[in-house]
């Protein structure tokens, strides 16, 4: 069991997520076998964390995983590892809405010290008030380090160092520059998937992190995780065929790892293909999975996929079960309105169309209970996930998915639909509901 760390912040933005995976990087290149997570729900962090430690990046959440999953996904981050690094989610103590699934709470679960990323620029002295605020506002929580990131330079630094001395030690200090930013788009980081040269860039920021930062003494202050409940949890949601094609490219990519072992520990077997790429689910398969994604950006070219369409709809004439989440969804249904304002014709099979046009942002954790049964489970099921997404109906009808709910119980109402045995809506599974 490798010993771990989280890497959090006082707020989205401060450049958590390059700096830690210029960590991973900096560390596997010294030949230390570095595994690593992100607090909360999240598809895109993870792949950055993916691509520099060279081994899947798994979500740890309080909120929406069983205290068993929640465990047991500990237990595998911290599996043939040296050492475990998490990025936490936006501030140390945010999370769901009524409390609970902060980085704070991941941390104070598994016993795990937190490293704050402090954005520099513009401060001096008050950099110490904040860490200062942060490192006492838990008891249950230990602030063991701090790393300075955008720093101006040398006597930027020494005023910051002076400032912290007796709050929290510095462990290092990146420079301002743009060697350690990522570009950004409407959910957060353009996908590592669809960054050109990203291994040279994890490279050269390993590079500047490893003379920024000391490596050896962050690594020391590392604890192993606290052990949680033993056993391996049921699925987060029970495979609804034997053999599952599952929709894999950059316009298909939010898929959690959690979920598809599951399916592969129940003895599904899952069989990837890319709808980009114009590749059809395979026949053989008795269910079909399309995550979420960013279908908007490629609808034209999805809108003209021939053989992905006919395929998707000859697995439900053969009775194969169908399910989208996200950007799934709107591929499952009749139309989809890119942000430019052009109608694409989908699949057609679900009677719903999404448009960009008037974009409001729709966020936060959400339990869902089926509301009849299907390919999902029977009705009644309960699953706790998320809805993330800048999309709004403009027609839906027939028969809904769940009964949806936010973190704090205020109903959502109906959320997705259901045609026979294809399904989808805009929220996305983490686990299923504790019984």
């Amino acid at each position: 069991m490798a010993a771990g760390l989280i890497v959090a912040a006082p707020a989205s933005g401060c450049g958590k997520t390059v700096l830690t995976a210029a960590l991973l990087r900096a560390y596997v290149r010294r030949g230390v076998r570095a595994s690593s997570f992100k607090v909360g729900p999240d598809y895109i962090d993870p792949a950055f964390h993916g691509a520099a430690a060279g081994r899947p990046c798994r979500n740890l959440d309080p909120w929406a995983m069983r205290p068993e999953t929640f465990a047991a996904t500990a237990r595998a981050i911290a599996s043939d590892a040296d050492l475990a690094i998490g990025e936490g989610v936006m501030g140390l103590f945010d999370g769901a809405a009524g409390g609970g699934a902060s980085t704070a709470d991941v941390a104070s679960a598994l016993g795990l010290p937190v490293v704050l990323v402090l954005d520099a620029r513009g401060q001096g002295a008050t950099a110490a008030a904040v860490a200062k605020g942060l490192r006492d506002h838990r008891d249950d929580v230990a602030v063991a380090g701090v790393i300075l990131n955008r720093v101006g330079g040398e006597r930027h630094r020494a005023i910051l160092e002076a400032a912290l001395a007796d709050v929290a030690p510095v462990l290092g200090a990146a420079p301002r520059t743009g060697r350690l930013e990522w570009p950004r788009r409407h959910l957060g980081l353009v996908q590592a998937g669809e960054r050109a040269g990203l291994d040279a860039f994890l490279d050269s920021a390993a590079g500047i992190v490893d003379e920024a930062v000391d490596l050896d003494r962050l690594a020391a202050l590392a604890r192993r995780p606290a052990a949680g409940p033993p056993g391996r949890p049921t699925p987060p949601l029970d495979p609804f065929g034997q053999r599952i094609a599952v929709a894999r490219d950059t316009a298909f990519a939010f898929a959690y790892p959690s979920l598809l072992d599951g399916w592969r520990r129940a003895g599904a077997e899952l069989a990837p293909f890319s709808p980009l790429g114009d590749e059809a689910p395979d026949e053989s398969a008795d269910a079909v999975y399309l995550p979420g994604g960013y279908p908007e950006l490629h609808a034209g070219r999805i809108a003209s996929n021939g053989r992905f369409l006919d395929g998707l709809r000859g697995a439900a004439r053969r009775g194969a079960a169908v399910f989208g989440e996200c950007g799934g969804f709107m591929v499952l249904g009749e139309r989809l309105i890119d942000p430019d304002g052009e109608s694409h014709a989908m699949a057609g099979l679900l009677p719903a169309a999404a448009s960009f046009g008037a974009p409001r942002l729709h966020l936060g954790y959400r339990r869902m209970t089926l509301a009849r049964s299907g390919p999902l489970g029977p009705a009644g099921a309960a699953f706790r996930g998320h809805e993330f997404h800048y999309a709004r109906l403009v027609r839906q009808e027939g028969a809904p998915l769940f009964h949806a709910a936010d973190a704090a119980g205020r109903d959502l109402g109906p959320a997705g639909a259901v045609a026979g045995k294809v399904a989808g809506s805009f929220l996305h599974v983490i686990d299923r509901e504790t019984a």
